[in-house]
């Protein structure tokens, strides 16, 4: 009932207005790197890893995601989608706690959306279209492998490759948000 009832919502959502875009180039590199993480398809070790890790993010994230299992299943998400890009999934809760603050409907003014802030001219660059980035797992796949890619490019400097992530190098604003989240919400 309830994926009925996300079903239905979703391609409403979908003709939200959408703003100017802030990266509006598709790194050719960056666009392979993306069709080849749509096409991939358990990220925890163990059993009692998954129990300890879900438990305190579950606890952690309870005010901004009231619904148990909702919150459960985002944060199975989340862990999956990092581990796959090579991330750590507390750094991806922190983007996402400053890009969207966990609302999956989020626009931003420049036009990014969901979760991770992701921008939709990703989805023509990569042929898929009518792909939605509302969609949680959709987001989330595209958003750790864009910010996997910029970490990579700027050879493991997180600080340069959330800047880059943000469409702001060169300004510190947005990474000191991302690592305050980190540090005080996020970080074991």
């Amino acid at each position: 009932m309830k994926q009925l009832t996300i079903a239905l919502l979703l391609p409403l959502l979908s003709c939200l207005p959408v703003f100017a875009t802030t990266q509006d180039k598709a790194d050719p590199e960056l666009r392979e790197l993306l069709k080849k993480a749509v096409a991939e398809s358990d990220s925890f070790v163990d059993r009692f890893e998954a129990e300890v890790w879900l438990m305190d993010m579950s606890n952690r994230l309870a005010k901004k995601v009231p619904h148990t299992e909702k919150r459960i299943q985002l944060l199975k998400q989340i862990h999956f989608e990092s581990r796959r890009a090579q991330l750590h999934p507390e750094l991806v809760l922190a983007v996402i706690d400053v890009e969207s603050n966990f609302n999956r409907y989020a626009i931003s003014r420049a036009g990014a959306m969901g979760l991770m802030q992701v921008m939709p001219f990703w989805l023509k660059e990569i042929g898929r279209p009518d792909d939605n980035l509302f969609r949680a797992r959709t987001n989330l796949r595209l958003g750790c492998t864009i910010l996997k890619y910029y970490l990579d490019k700027e050879k493991g400097n997180l600080t340069r490759a959330l800047m880059r992530y943000n469409g702001s190098l060169g300004s510190y604003r947005y990474t000191r948000k991302v690592f305050d989240a980190l540090d005080y919400r996020w970080r074991n």
